[in-house]
């Protein structure tokens, strides 16, 4: 809750990425949670439910104060009446693996949640919300996408989650399908809409997203001296195959461009699970474009790596490749293909001491692609 007169904090709370996931109870005014990403666990629900009393509390009082992050949608966690939390992690484990993109994920999820689409703004009647965006489409930085919008109006239905589930193949947990299939038949009460009287006072400004990291890194690069390309267009869609259209775009970009050069590129893909192998969606960009870094004779090298610092269920953000990457796998006995093929990345580049790890950086805007030529 937040005093606008005073310019001060009267009570609140923080969610972040650490271990342990126990409440954490700090010098007042603010208590911190432990929550879980990119799965949530028991302190990202603790998490939910203590935000939406605040919000309660802010509502007879001075308003709400959001400081809001793609990833929040794992670290703040209130499953709706008659869903576990283990039954909305099982949810969205099984879509991330379809392939889901993060507006159709998020959809499920706020129809799932007590807290997502305009739930937190709606128990607080008045808030603003301060946002980083890790949204890159359909609609770039989409309020009612990033974090699964809890401040912001839903415009998504039900019926379009039960589209989500039924598009994408999957099969949840029975307590999922019976609450979405009741909701589509209106037997439910829908997220707030847009022109919810409830949400009238509740402002939302965005503060970063991907062009601001981009331009960050574009800063360092020229820096250490390189002409700098960025790619504006997001990545988006199956990593394997985004890596691949982004190399060949960078290597043509590169071939133009005189002295050294960083191509630079962002977004978010997707990664369809078909192998029990351990990775993520930058591991896998990383892997998908070894084979043809091998026959190239420049001095180039590929990195890919999500701004959070981590890339999937790993201790990793991502990975590096350059034309010596599958001549240094194979004398360590490692296969690319066969670990492409099982989706195990992880597992591929760990040995090879090619993994990317700076650890949680505390904020998130998707990810950042790089391409060097010395």
């Amino acid at each position: 809750m937040y005093n606008a007169a005073a310019g001060a904090i009267r009570i609140g709370q923080a969610v972040v990425t650490a271990p342990g996931g126990e409440a954490v109870r700090q010098n007042a005014p603010v208590e911190f949670f432990a929550g879980g990403h990119p799965s949530p666990n028991a302190a990202s629900e603790a998490a939910g439910l203590r935000a939406l009393d605040l919000a309660r509390e802010s509502s007879h009082k001075d308003g709400l104060l959001v400081l809001l992050s793609g990833g929040a949608s794992a670290l703040l966690a209130a499953p709706a009446p008659g869903v576990t939390l283990v039954e909305k992690m099982q949810t969205a484990r099984l879509l991330m693996e379809a392939g889901a993109a993060i507006h159709e994920l998020n959809c499920v999820r706020k129809h799932l949640s007590r807290i997502k689409g305009g739930g937190l703004a709606a128990a607080a009647g008045r808030s603003l919300t301060l946002a980083l965006s890790d949204v890159h489409g359909p609609i770039a930085d989409d309020p009612s996408v990033i974090a699964s919008g809890p401040t912001v109006p839903d415009p998504s239905t039900f019926a379009d989650a039960l589209d989500v589930i039924r598009t994408r193949g999957v099969a949840p947990p029975a307590a999922v399908m019976s609450r979405l299939e009741r909701g589509a038949r209106g037997e439910l009460e829908e997220t707030p809409k847009p022109g919810d009287a409830r949400l009238a006072r509740c402002e939302y400004i965005l503060v970063g997203n991907r062009d601001t990291a981009a331009q960050g890194a574009q800063h360092a690069a020229e820096a250490m001296g390189y002409r700098v390309v960025y790619l504006p267009a997001a990545t988006k869609g199956e990593a394997r195959d985004t890596a691949r259209a982004f190399m060949s775009e960078a290597l043509r970009v590169s071939a133009a461009t005189p002295g050294p050069v960083c191509v630079l590129a962002s977004g978010e893909t997707t990664v369809t699970v078909r192998g029990q192998g351990k990775g993520g969606r930058n591991q896998e960009f990383a892997l998908a474009v070894a084979a043809g870094l091998a026959s190239n004779a420049e001095a180039i090298v590929l990195g890919s790596a999500g701004t959070d610092g981590i890339d999937g269920p790993t201790d990793a953000a991502g990975a590096v490749v350059d034309r010596l990457t599958l001549e240094r796998a194979r004398a360590a006995g490692l296969d690319a293909d066969a670990a492409l093929t099982r989706n195990d990345a992880y597992n591929f580049f760990a040995p090879l001491n090619d993994l990317i790890r700076w650890g949680p950086t505390g904020t998130n805007v998707g990810d950042l692609h790089v391409l060097l030529r010395g």
